[in-house]
C-alpha cells in the first residue's frame, strides 16, 4: 500500500494505490477544494484562514493515513507553497496535522513527476508527446518519449491565480478574457520555440481544467473530441453571453469547477494558440499517480535521486573515486555521530559528500560556496527543495569557517552531519588513496574525536587541519575534544 498527499493550489488531494505486480491500482481518493492560490495576501503570505482550512483538511487526511509506514506515504506541497513568504513557518504545523514530512518541489520536479503519471496510463510508444498541466498556481509543459521526459518547464499561470487576477469578482466580460488570455500568450511565447509542434506529435493535457474544458466542449457539441481552438472560440462566446461565472449554463460544467473555469480557459487557449496544437486529449494519471511510482521506485531501490546523483557527477566533471572516498567515511563517522538519525539525513551526507566539489566547474576558489549554490538551485529530478537546501548547506559548511553556517549549528542533527562531512573532507586533503585510521566520534553537544596518535605522527598536515577543526569549532561555540590514542 502507497500514499500520496498531493498539496494544490487549487485543491488538496489523497491518493491510495495497492502495488500488484509491479504495477500500481487506485483504490482511494479523496479530494478537497481549498484554492490556497487564493489565500495568499498582498505581501505574499498564507492567511490566517487559508492555514486554518489546510490544517483541518491535513488533518482529515492523516486519519485516513494512520497505520502507513513513513516510506509508504509522500507528500507534496507545489507552487502557493513556492511562492508563499511564510510557507516554511507553516509547514511543520502542516506536517504535525498531517503525521508525515511534506516535500515542498520545484516546478520543473512537478513537471518530471506528471509526466511520470501520465506515461503510465499512455500506450507504449516512441513518438515524442507533449503533456500539458493547468494547475492551481503554475502549468507544467513537458514533452517526452515512452517513460522519459526530455524537456521540462513551469510558468506561474494556473486557473486560480489566473482567475484572482483577471476575473477577482466573477464577472466575464471580453476585456477581462481578451486581457487574461494575453497575458496568458505572453508567458506561454517564452517557451513556444522549445514546445512547438515541430518537436512532438501526440498533445495530452492531465489536469482538472483540462478533463473539465473537455467535457464541456464535447457534451456542449463544440468539439467531437478533445479540446480544440475552434471549440474554445464557441466556449468564450459562451463565457462572456453569461457575464459571471454564476450565471454559466453549460453541460458537464461542475459548480466546483466554475469559479475557476475562466482563469483555465485562458491558459489553454493561450498554449494551444502560441504552441500550434491542433487537438489536445485530456487523459489521467498525472503528478499523483507519477509520486506513486516514484515512490515505489524508492522502495524497489530505483530512486531517481540515485540516478541525478550519478549525472551529476558525469556533468560537472567530478573526480568520482575521490569523492566516493570521502562518501564512504562521512557515512561511517555520521553512523556514530547520530546512531538514531533518520536514514534520510544519513542520505543527505552521503549525497553532499559526492557532490561537494560540483562548484570546481566554476572556480577551485571558495568551490564549496559555488557547490552550494548548485545544489540549492539547480533541477534535481526526484529532490524536493528541503532536500536540495539540507545538502547546499552541507556543501557550504564541508570546509573553512563555520561562521557561514552558524545559524544551523543549533541543530544538533545538522552538527552531526557536519563534523562528519568536514572530518572526512579534511581526512582525504591528499585526495589519493589512505589507509585511513580507526576514528571514533563520540557524540554529545562537545563531541569527542579519538584518532591513532601514531598515525597522527606520521601525517604531521593532517594533525595540524585536526588542530585546527578543533579550534574552529571551539571558536563556534562547540568544543570537541580530541584524543590521540
Amino acid at each position: 500500500m502507497l500514499a500520496v498527499v498531493d498539496m494544490g493550489s487549487n485543491s488538496f488531494r489523497l491518493e491510495v494505490g495497492r502495488v500488484e505486480g509491479g504495477q500500481i491500482y487506485r483504490l482511494d481518493t479523496v479530494r478537497e477544494t481549498l484554492r490556497l492560490g487564493a489565500g495568499i495576501d498582498r505581501r505574499g503570505n498564507l492567511t490566517p484562514f487559508a492555514q486554518r482550512e489546510a490544517i483541518a483538511c491535513l488533518a482529515r487526511f492523516g486519519e485516513r493515513l494512520r497505520g502507513f509506514e513513513p516510506a509508504s506515504v509522500r507528500a507534496v506541497a507545489t507552487n502557493t507553497f513556492r511562492v508563499a513568504r511564510n510557507a516554511a513557518t507553516f509547514l511543520p504545523r502542516a506536517e504535525d496535522a498531517l503525521g508525515f514530512p511534506i516535500d515542498v518541489i520545484a516546478g520543473h520536479e512537478e513537471a518530471r513527476l506528471i509526466y511520470l503519471g501520465v506515461a503510465h496510463v499512455l500506450p507504449p510508444g516512441d513518438a515524442p508527446r507533449l503533456v500539458v498541466d493547468i494547475g492551481g498556481g503554475s502549468t507544467e509543459f513537458i514533452i517526452g518519449r515512452g517513460m522519459q521526459p526530455e524537456q521540462l518547464e513551469s510558468l506561474k499561470l494556473g486557473c486560480v491565480t489566473m482567475t484572482a487576477r483577471f476575473f477577482p469578482d466573477g464577472a466575464l466580460s471580453k476585456h477581462a478574457l481578451a486581457r487574461a488570455e494575453t497575458y496568458a500568450q505572453v508567458e506561454v511565447e517564452a517557451i513556444a520555440r522549445e514546445f512547438s509542434r515541430r518537436h512532438w506529435k501526440e498533445a495530452y493535457a492531465s489536469s482538472g481544467t483540462a478533463l473539465a474544458l473537455a467535457d464541456i466542449l464535447e457534451q456542449n457539441g463544440f468539439s467531437d473530441g478533445g479540446i480544440t481552438g475552434e471549440g474554445l472560440d464557441r466556449l468564450r462566446k459562451r463565457l462572456v453571453a453569461a457575464k459571471h461565472f454564476r450565471h454559466l449554463k453549460l453541460e458537464g460544467l461542475k459548480a466546483e469547477r466554475a469559479p475557476v473555469l475562466a482563469g483555465g480557459f485562458a491558459v489553454m487557449a493561450a498554449a494551444i494558440a502560441e504552441l500550434g496544437i491542433p487537438r489536445i486529449l485530456p487523459v489521467g494519471g498525472a503528478m499523483r499517480l507519477g509520486v506513486l511510482y516514484d515512490l515505489l521506485g524508492r522502495r524497489e531501490q530505483r530512486d531517481s535521486r540515485e540516478a541525478t546523483v550519478a549525472s551529476f557527477l558525469e556533468r560537472y566533471h567530478v573526480d568520482q573515486p575521490h569523492a566516493e572516498r570521502v562518501a564512504a567515511l562521512a557515512r561511517r563517522l555520521h553512523d556514530q555521530a547520530a546512531p538514531h538519525a533518520p536514514s534520510l539525513a544519513t542520505r543527505h551526507v552521503v549525497w553532499s559528500a559526492l557532490l561537494h566539489e560540483v562548484g570546481y566547474t566554476v572556480s577551485h576558489l571558495g568551490f564549496h560556496r559555488h557547490g552550494a549554490y548548485i545544489l540549492g538551485n539547480a533541477d534535481m529530478p526526484g529532490f524536493s527543495r528541503q532536500d536540495q537546501q539540507a545538502m547546499a548547506l552541507l556543501v557550504l559548511g564541508c570546509r573553512g569557517g563555520l561562521d557561514k553556517v552558524a545559524p544551523a549549528l543549533a541543530d544538533a542533527g545538522v552538527r552531526a552531519q557536519l563534523v562528519a562531512l568536514r572530518l572526512a573532507v579534511l581526512f582525504h586533503h591528499a585526495r589519493q588513496p589512505i589507509a585511513v585510521p580507526r576514528i571514533r566520534l563520540r557524540p554529545g553537544r562537545a563531541f569527542g574525536v579519538d584518532v591513532s596518535a601514531t598515525w597522527l605522527r606520521a601525517h604531521p598536515l593532517t594533525a595540524h587541519l585536526l588542530a585546527k577543526e578543533r579550534d574552529e569549532w571551539a571558536k563556534a561555540g562547540y568544543a570537541w575534544r580530541r584524543k590521540a590514542r
